[in-house]
């Protein structure tokens, strides 16, 4: 198991679990970060990182991606 952050890009993968506090939990939930859901890395920019999840892109900064483990 790995961080977000550390996906290379174009490279689909399965989220194992999400970390941190409940909010924040809840919050990447919402986004359509569940796990054994995938999620793709398109790009990152200063750390930061955009990724298609359930067929839609979204942003998220490296202090979320790095609570995403895959």
């Amino acid at each position: 198991m790995m961080p977000l952050t550390f996906c290379p890009e174009g490279e689909e993968n399965i989220i194992k679990r999400i970390g941190g506090r409940d909010e924040t939990r809840r919050h990447l939930e919402n986004l359509g970060f569940i796990p054994g859901g995938s999620v793709t890395v398109i790009s990152t920019m200063g750390g930061n990182l955009i990724v298609n999840v359930k067929e839609s892109r979204v942003a998220v900064s490296k202090e979320m991606a790095s609570k995403i483990m895959v």
